[in-house]
Formats: C-alpha cells, sequence, structure tokens
C-alpha cells in the first residue's frame, strides 16, 4: 500500500527516489514492499506515467546497493552477535559453522535466486555476511541477481498491467501461507529437538 500511495503521485523524480528507498531499504534487510513497489512502477510505466528502462535501473542499482548494505552489517553486526560468548554459544556457533558450509557450497544460488523469494530477498544478505562469504563472489552473484530480477520483474509487471498488481496480491496470500508454515515446522523442530540438545551440552 506504501508504495502504491508515494508511486502514483504526479511528482515523477519523487516517485523515482521512493522506488529505490522502497527497494534499497528491502535489501539491506528492512521488511518493506520493494517488490510491490516495483511492479508498481513498472505498471505506471506501461500507463506513459513513468519510464520503464529507468524504472529497472532504479530498482537494480538500488537492489545491489542495499544488498551490499545488507551483506556489510551482517559481517560486522550479525556476525560479531552471534560469536560473542554467552548463553547458547554453544548453539550459536553450530549454526554458524553450519552457514558457512552452506554458503561456501550454495552462496552464490542462494544469493542470486533469493531475490525471487521474499524472505530471501530481505535476509540473504545478511546471512551471506554474518557467514563469510567472500565478498567479490557475493557482489558478482548479487549483481547478477538484481539486474536480471529488475529486468524480468519489470517487463512482465509492464506487459502484464494492472494485471500484475492482481497476481501480486493473489500470490501473496499463497506465499504466506509457506512461509507461516515454514516457520511452524522450524518452531517444532526447536520444541522437540531443544530438550535433546541441552541434555548433550550439559554432558560435555
Amino acid at each position: 500500500m506504501t508504495a502504491l500511495l508515494f508511486l502514483t503521485l504526479p511528482a515523477t523524480r519523487f516517485a523515482y527516489l521512493v522506488l529505490a528507498v522502497l527497494i534499497g531499504a528491502e535489501s539491506a534487510g528492512i521488511p518493506l514492499p520493494g517488490e510491490t513497489a516495483l511492479i508498481t512502477g513498472a505498471v505506471l510505466a506501461s500507463q506513459d506515467k513513468l519510464s520503464l528502462p529507468i524504472v529497472i535501473t532504479v530498482a537494480a542499482l538500488a537492489a545491489i546497493i542495499g544488498d551490499n548494505i545488507g551483506f556489510y552489517l551482517g559481517r560486522h553486526g550479525a556476525r560479531r552477535l552471534l560469536s560473542r560468548p554467552g548463553r547458547f554459544e554453544n548453539r550459536r556457533q553450530a549454526f554458524l559453522q553450519r552457514g558457512e558450509a552452506f554458503f561456501e557450497r550454495h552462496g552464490g544460488k542462494t544469493v542470486f535466486f533469493g531475490r525471487w523469494l521474499p524472505f530471501l530477498r530481505v535476509t540473504a544478505a545478511w546471512l551471506a555476511g554474518a557467514h563469510h562469504m567472500s565478498w567479490p563472489r557475493f557482489l558478482a552473484w548479487n549483481a547478477a541477481g538484481g539486474i536480471l530480477w529488475a529486468v524480468s520483474v519489470g517487463v512482465f509487471a509492464y506487459l502484464a498491467g494492472d494485471l500484475a498488481v492482481r497476481i501480486l496480491h493473489d500470490a501473496g496470500y499463497v506465499l504466506l501461507a509457506v512461509v507461516a508454515l515454514a516457520l511452524a515446522a522450524v518452531a517444532v523442530w526447536y520444541v522437540f529437538r531443544g530438550p535433546r540438545s541441552s541434555a548433550s551440552d550439559g554432558n560435555r
């Protein structure tokens, strides 16, 4: 709703600025409607209210810059919090070790395809930074994903017009249900695994 409100304002330059802020902030780790803003901007371009090439360029640059901010915060902020001594230190260290192994093997794919997945679009850069993915490798996959995401989503929304907004609205409920089920599964796993993990930590 925020994206739809601001991007329909008559001040074209302000619309591009809001587009950049929403996408950049979402990519940096703040749950804002960045993709909704891109779709709305492309729909407005199909109505000759904005320029599609500028919308795509702004979206790609904002995604790349925002992701790199998130990577920096993950590397120097989240990593420090997860590494510090204290409660659940063993679990946090195990999380980091598993994450580092995962990003060593699948980091590029995660960063690239994460652009199209709502949860990873917000968290992938943080996770990559926290798990010490090399920055040049991150930047390469991040730039490729950001550009292709902006082009694919922007062109689709431009061609689909108002239908793209309705598709996004319906798909949003499906994605919300999937995320809710995933979180519930993680919670159940944590509840049933917690006592065993605590016992094993105590035996050490």
